[in-house]
């Protein structure tokens, strides 16, 4: 199937964040890097991700990429990488 965009679509689609959730995930991410007692330094390196990165993404700077979540997961060693999803966030539906 192809989907063709206009360009106010494509912008919207690009431009996609929610700040409050960017930022509960990554004070999910900093609270299980403390308890795996891990640096910001050793998880880039066990990542494959760029130091900086790691702190982007714990201060909900970025929205990260579900690729770069695969990789925080695995270097975190969690089980899956649902666990870093694990957090209470009010959903509010617009009418």
């Amino acid at each position: 199937m192809i989907i063709f965009l206009n360009r106010v679509q494509f912008y919207n689609m690009i431009n996609v964040k929610d700040i409050a959730f960017s930022i509960l995930f990554g004070k999910n991410l900093r609270k299980i890097r403390k308890r795996k007692k891990l640096s910001q330094e050793s998880l880039a390196y066990d990542a494959n991700i760029l130091i900086s990165q790691v702190g982007r993404i714990e201060r909900g700077e970025i929205n990260t990429t579900i690729s770069t979540v695969y990789a925080l997961s695995k270097a975190l060693e969690l089980e899956h990488p649902k666990e870093l999803f694990d957090f209470k966030i009010k959903i509010i539906h617009k009418q």
